[in-house]
C-alpha cells in the first residue's frame, strides 16, 4: 500500500525532472552555461503546496495574498502604517542622496520607492519564504501561467549566470526576488548600478534595487509631478458605480459635483486639471479616492487597491503625517465562493464583464451597484449576504 502511494509522487517528480531538463536548450540561448545549469537545477523537485496551480484533479489554488482575503481596516493598519512611516523618514534621510537621484532621473518620488521597499520587504529586513529557482520551476509546469514562468525560470538561470543571483536566490509564492519583489524579466528591463560599484545587486544594495523599481514604474508610464491619487470625503448621494476606471473626469469636475479633499487639503488649479477616477474601497463605506494616472501605475507592480493604498498612503505619511480622514469601518469581507456567486449572477443578467475570481474588486463593486439600482434596494457598492439574498432568493 506504502508503495502504491508513493509510486504517483515519483512518478511525478520524474516528469518534473524530465521537463525542467528540457529547458535546457532555452537556457543556453539565453547565454546560460551547461555547467550553470546543471549546478542550478541538480536536485530541484516541485513545490506543489504553492498557490496558482492547475494541478490535474484538484480545483485551482488561490493565492493566500493578504490583498485579497482582508477588509481594508486589517490591510492597512494604522500600527503598521504609523511604524513604517517612522522607519521610512530614517531611511529617508540615511538615503537622501540616493533617492534625490532616483527622483531626478526617473521623476518617481523618493517616498514611492521607500513605500514599496517597505511593503515588500519591511525594509530588507523581512527574508523572502521561498526558493526562487523551485519557486519558478514548479509554476512553469504546473502553474496557470506556464509561459510566463518558463521564461522567469529561465531568466533567473541567466541571473546566476551573470552574477546577479546565486542558486539560494529566496523569492515570494510568485517568484518575485530582491528588496523591491520583481521578476527576472523586470531585473533584464530595468536593472541599473545605481550606486557606482561595478556591479548590480537587487538583494543588498539599497540604491540598485530602488533605482531599478523606479525604472519599472517609469516604463510602466509613470507621469513625473503627479501625484497618486487625493482622499476625499464624498457627497451623501455619491453614486459609487461612477467607481470605475473608465469613468474620468477633471478632478475640478468631482470637486464642483460635491467631493471635498481630506484634511481640507489645497489643490492647484493645476491640479485640478488632472484627469482622476473615483475609487471608493468600501463601496459607500470608509474612505473614498480620486485616483490618477500613477495609481494605476502602481497597481500595474501589484494588481490590488489594497496594495496601491498601502503603497500610496504610506509614501504620504513618509512626507507628512496626516492619517485616512475617514476611517475604514468594520465591513465583513464575503467568502469567496459567496462574491462568486455575486459575478456569475451579474454575468448572467449582462451587468459584469470581468473575471469570476471572488474578489470585490472595482468591476465587482460597480456591477453590484448597478445590480441595486435594478433591485431598487440599497445602493452601497458593497457584497452582503442581504444583497446575496436578493440575488438568490435564499
Amino acid at each position: 500500500m506504502t508503495g502504491g502511494a508513493v509510486a504517483p509522487a515519483h512518478a511525478a517528480d520524474a516528469a518534473f525532472a524530465q521537463f525542467v531538463a528540457s529547458l535546457w536548450g532555452e537556457a543556453q540561448r539565453a547565454g546560460v552555461s551547461r555547467t550553470t545549469f546543471d549546478a542550478a537545477t541538480a536536485g530541484l523537485e516541485p513545490d506543489y503546496k504553492l498557490p496558482d496551480l492547475a494541478l490535474p484533479g484538484r480545483p485551482p489554488s488561490s493565492a493566500p495574498q493578504a490583498e485579497f482575503v482582508q477588509v481594508p481596516a486589517d490591510y492597512l493598519k494604522e500600527a503598521s502604517i504609523a511604524r513604517l512611516a517612522a522607519t521610512g523618514q530614517q531611511m529617508r534621510q540615511q538615503h537622501r542622496a540616493t533617492l534625490d537621484r532616483i527622483e531626478r532621473q526617473f521623476g518617481v518620488p523618493g517616498s514611492i520607492v521607500l513605500a514599496i521597499w517597505a511593503r515588500e520587504s519591511d525594509y530588507g529586513r523581512a527574508r523572502a519564504g521561498y526558493d526562487a529557482l523551485r519557486v519558478l520551476a514548479t509554476q512553469a509546469y504546473v502553474g496557470r501561467r506556464k509561459d510566463q514562468f518558463r521564461n522567469e525560470f529561465v531568466l533567473a538561470l541567466k541571473m546566476i549566470q551573470d552574477g546577479y543571483g546565486t542558486r539560494q536566490m529566496r523569492s515570494s509564492w510568485a517568484g518575485a526576488i530582491g528588496l523591491t519583489q520583481l521578476l527576472p524579466s523586470e531585473f533584464y528591463k530595468n536593472a541599473v548600478d545605481f550606486d557606482g560599484d561595478g556591479r548590480i545587486d537587487i538583494f543588498a544594495s539599497v540604491p540598485d534595487a530602488l533605482a531599478i523599481t523606479a525604472k519599472q514604474l517609469l516604463s510602466k508610464g509613470w507621469q513625473p509631478g503627479l501625484r497618486w491619487a487625493y482622499e476625499v470625503r464624498a457627497p451623501a448621494n455619491v453614486d459609487c458605480t461612477l467607481g470605475v476606471p473608465e469613468i474620468t473626469r477633471p478632478i475640478a469636475e468631482w470637486l464642483r459635483a460635491g467631493f471635498v479633499p481630506a484634511h481640507n487639503a489645497r489643490i492647484s488649479a493645476q491640479e485640478q486639471a488632472q484627469s482622476a477616477s473615483l475609487l471608493q474601497p468600501e463601496g459607500i463605506y470608509g474612505p473614498a479616492f480620486l485616483t490618477t494616472k500613477n495609481y494605476f501605475v502602481i497597481k500595474e507592480y501589484n494588481f490590488s487597491d489594497l496594495y496601491v493604498l498601502f503603497v500610496g498612503h504610506l509614501a504620504d505619511r513618509i512626507t507628512k503625517q496626516q492619517p485616512f480622514e475617514t476611517p475604514w469601518s468594520a465591513t465583513q469581507q464575503m467568502r469567496t465562493a459567496d462574491v462568486e456567486t455575486m459575478q456569475k449572477h451579474l454575468t448572467r443578467i449582462g451587468l459584469y464583464k470581468d473575471k469570476i475570481d471572488g474578489k470585490a474588486g472595482m468591476q465587482t463593486r460597480a456591477a453590484l451597484g448597478a445590480f441595486q439600482k435594478q433591485a431598487r434596494i440599497k445602493l452601497d457598492c458593497w457584497p452582503t449576504a442581504d444583497v446575496l439574498r436578493a440575488m438568490t432568493g435564499r
